[in-house]
Order: structure tokens, then C-alpha cells, then sequence
């Protein structure tokens, strides 16, 4: 059977279906950047509400900005923008269930001013954002905002003409201002820390050269709440399709894989209403920033920490790099000597613990998440997710040894492109060209990668740092052994 509404009835025989009146549903919430993990994630606690509350009716409107969102277009429009969640445990066993809570996508570079005009609509409450970290458009060195991008330049120039989220925004939030409506809340879903405060600042700076009474009007009315995400989403593979095909009789063609752990928490700021999410185990709290931190200090950089030398040494998937005992013991004494003592104390959380189940999770047989994925837009993750704690060690004394290998590992990385067994590595980065270029001349000058100021800031300037990695990189360049390397570290 094919997934869609139609057939509903009949695959809810076999597998758990929405319940809800999906053809009642209003679009409270409109998300841009509808990948894998939005669909496990806020699309899924929405369904979690629409289920276990008939009365709630916000149904999320998902937006492709980019001419890459055409294949996601075009299969939600088969499927009446169903999907299906395979939640995978770690003992083999799963979970299938269809997910309905997203009702209606629209492709921006067809019909710009449709989505325009639904994001300045009454009934759009949230505009949510799940935009990479390169999304954001700033200098990961300074966080100034890129006006150098032609697309901004554009935008400035012509306002009602969109292509980056920056332009929709303005132009939907023009439109509501003109009409006396209340604004949308902003709702950043990345994992940058202080996401919110980021998007709030981006958000400002580009209104501010577009239309300045604009840019008032947003900085005193929107709201841009903080939030901290967590759920590990890998690629989908044709074996998901194949399964759902084989156990299920379903044809799907864009399924959704996910571990059973996910946690999402949220700043309390909504200048215009929000779901009740903390029915649905979402925590709302005060002040985000401790887990944030927490969660992209540990969780995403030990994610970098497995993938780039597990890239280097041939290993596929993040679980196979936790089969090796040295990958797997490098990576807890990076977060237990290096991250830990500079990470804080968590209200609520017993971070052994949260390191402890971290272990359990990259482990995780049936979450195959791919090391190209994992080490994905690097040049945009590491100097948020690994140098913030490697400049405060530095700052107090403490361990570097473990993040500046990474380092340095990245670097080797960039420039060879071949693993340890010859093979060649899918490097996926905004800043491939450039990372490659600062890279090889590396034998030359141990320090060359290092010369990325909107990557390494100040870093080449600290003695301790450079005499660090220049050793690193050094040994990993001519004993090219990465394993080795990293037990040799232990």
C-alpha cells in the first residue's frame, strides 16, 4: 500500500496511524528546513499532542527554501505529507508508527509569495527553524552577520523578493505589522548555543539595513526563544524503505530512522501563544543555557571526536567506532578530563549519567549514523561545538591534549581525502575548498590549517596550543596510524 491518506485506514491495520482529523488541523506552526530531524523530532511531539488532545488543532506547514527541498516537495505530495518514524532499540527491536502532524509543504522557490502570505496569516502562531548551522549566515569567528552573501545583497536591495529565511521572515513580519496583527515567535531548533539569541540577532541586523522601522518593531514585539534538541536522526538508508515495504507491505519513500532517547527543552518566551508541549515531556524552563551546553559540549562534539579519526581509520557508522575500545575510551576521557570540569553543574541532571547513556546511544547497533553525516558542515560545528571548551581549558590550565588532537585529525582529514585503507571520504562542508586549501601545505607549515580566522579565532596566537597541535599533527602525518595515535594519547 502506498502512504497516504487514503489509504489510511487500511495501514492503520498494520501500523499505528494519526488518529486525529488531519483535514481540521490549522497551521499554528510553519517550520523551514524539513529534514530527518525535524520530522523525529518537533513534528513529533505536535503529533504526540494532536493525539492525546483532540482539542488542539495546530498543525505544522513545513517550507523548503532551496531547490535541494524539490525531492521532499514532491514525495510529501504523494503521501499527502505523511511518514513513517522507525524508532530503533538498542536490543534489535522497533517501533513503526505514522506521523501526521506536519498537513501541508510548501517549495519557496516556486511559490514565494504562497509562503509569504501563510506565514503572515492569523493562524500562524511560530515560525521554527531547523536551518544547519550554516543557515545562519554569520562569521563563526566574529558573529557578525555575512552581508557579502549575493543572496543578502538581493534582498536588501529588493524586499520583496526572498531567498534565505532572513528575506521571508522580514517580508512575512512586514505584512503582519502592516495589518495590526501580532507577530510569530521565532523558534530556533539548531544546535547552536544560544540559538534563539542568535536568530534574534541575525534576524536584526538584516532587518536593520532592509527597513529600520522594521527592525523596531521586530526587536520590541518578536520573540526569540532559546531551545536545546536531542534526538539522534540518521540518514535514511533504501534498507528503512525496504523494511517497511517487507514487514509492513507500506511503500514509503522517504521514512524517517531515530533512536528511542529524545529531549527537547525550551525557553518560556512566546509573544503569541504556544502548544502545551510540557504535556508531552518537553521541559520548559527559565533559562536554557546549562543544557544547551551540556548537550553540545558532550553530545556534539563527542560525535566529532568519534567521526573524524573514525573517517580516518576507515570505520563507516558512529557504533562501529564505539566497537573499538580506544575510539570509545578516547572519547569519555575527552568529556570526562576535558569537558566535564570546564561543563558546570546541570540542574536536574546527573551528568555520570548523561555521559553514561551518551555511551549506550553512539553504541546503538541499529542507529547506523554515518561518520559523513557526523562530520558534515565540521567547519561550521567544530567552533561551537569543541573550541569553546579547548579556550577554556587553555584559559584555566587545564587538558587540551584531546580536543587538539581533533584538531589536528580534522586537518589531515581536509587535505588527504582517503581514509587509512585508500578509500576516498565524502566530505560534506559549506567550506570544503577552503578547508582542503588551508590544509595542504600542512608538511610545509604545521600550522597553515590554522590560518581560518573565522574558524580558529585567536587560537594560533596561544604558545601552549600551537606547540600542541603542531606535535599532533605532525605524528599523524607521518605515522599515519590514527588509532595508534589515539592510544598512544591514553
Amino acid at each position: 500500500m502506498e502512504l497516504n491518506q487514503c489509504n489510511i485506514s487500511a495501514i492503520s491495520k498494520k501500523v499505528s496511524c494519526p488518529s486525529y482529523n488531519r483535514a481540521s488541523l490549522k497551521s499554528g506552526i510553519i517550520h523551514i528546513g524539513v529534514g530527518g530531524f525535524h520530522r523525529s523530532h518537533q513534528a513529533y511531539y505536535i503529533h504526540k499532542l494532536l493525539e492525546k488532545y483532540p482539542g488542539f488543532e495546530w498543525g505544522i506547514c513545513g517550507v523548503g527554501l532551496r531547490e535541494s527541498d524539490r525531492t521532499m516537495s514532491q514525495v510529501f505530495e504523494k503521501q499527502d505529507c505523511l511518514y513513517t518514524l522507525v524508532t530503533q532499540y538498542p536490543d534489535g527491536s522497533d517501533k513503526s508508527e505514522v506521523i501526521g502532524s506536519i498537513h501541508e509543504f510548501l517549495l519557496a522557490v516556486d511559490t514565494p509569495e504562497l509562503v509569504i502570505d501563510k506565514m503572515g496569516h492569523p493562524d500562524t502562531k511560530i515560525v521554527s527553524l531547523t536551518i544547519t548551522e550554516g543557515g545562519y549566515n554569520f562569521n563563526t569567528s566574529t558573529g557578525a552577520f555575512n552581508f557579502d552573501n549575493p543572496d543578502i545583497k538581493h534582498e536588501i536591495a529588493h524586499p520583496n523578493e526572498p531567498k534565505t529565511v532572513y528575506g521571508y521572515l522580514t517580508a512575512a513580519l512586514r505584512i503582519r505589522k502592516s495589518n495590526g496583527l501580532p507577530p510569530f515567535t521565532i523558534l530556533s531548533c539548531d544546535n547552536i548555543q544560544h540559538n534563539g539569541h542568535i536568530a534574534r540577532e541575525m534576524v536584526l541586523s538584516f532587518a536593520k539595513k532592509q527597513d529600520a522601522k522594521l527592525a523596531e518593531w521586530i526587536a520590541e514585539e518578536v520573540s526569540f526563544p532559546n531551545t536545546m534538541v536531542d534526538r539522534i536522526t540518521p540518514v535514511t538508508t533504501p534498507e528503512v524503505i525496504e523494511y517497511l515495504k517487507t514487514n509492513y507491505e507500506l511503500k514509503d519513500e522517504w521514512p524517517v530512522v531515530c533512536e528511542p532517547f529524545i529531549q527537547w527543552v525550551v525557553e518560556d518566551d512566546f509573544c503569541n501563544g504556544r502548544p502545551p508541549l510540557e504535556k508531552v515531556g518537553v521541559q520548559i524552563v527559565s533559562d536554557v543555557t546549562p543544557y544547551e551546553t551540556m548537550k553540545i559540549r558532550l553530545l556534539n562534539a563527542g560525535h566529532s571526536v568519534l567521526g573524524i579519526p573514525g573517517s580516518i581509520h576507515g570505520y563507516p557508522t558512529i557504533n562501529s567506532c564505539m566497537k573499538d575500545p580506544v575510539m570509545a575510551t578516547f572519547m569519555r576521557k575527552f568529556m570526562d578530563v576535558e569537558v566535564t570540569p570546564v561543563l558546570g553543574a546541570v540542574e536536574g541532571i546527573d551528568v555520570e549519567k548523561y555521559k553514561d547513556n551518551l555511551e549506550e546511544r553512539f553504541a546503538n547497533p541499529n542507529i547506523k549514523d554515518s561518520v559523513s553525516r557526523i562530520c558534515s558542515e565540521s567547519s561550521a560545528k567544530l567552533p561551537k561545538f569543541l573550541i569553546p571548551t579547548l579556550l577554556e581549558n587553555l584559559a584555566s590550565q587545564g587538558s587540551i591534549k584531546y580536543a587538539t588532537f581533533i584538531l589536528a585529525a580534522w586537518c589531515y582529514y581536509s587535505d588527504k581525502g582517503i581514509n587509512e585503507k585508500g578509500e576516498p571520504l565524502e566530505i560534506i562542508d559549506a567550506q570544503k575548498e577552503e578547508l582542503n586549501r588551508a590544509a595542504k601545505n600542512t608538511e610545509n607549515d604545521w600550522t597553515s590549517f590554522l590560518n581560518q580566522p573565522e574558524i580558529f579565532g585567536e587560537l594560533p596566537k596561544n604558545g601552549r596550543f600551537v606547540k600542541e597541535y603542531t606535535s599532533a599533527s605532525r605524528l599523524i602525518y607521518e605515522e599515519r596510524n590514527i588509532r595508534k595515535l589515539m592510544s598512544d594519547i591514553l
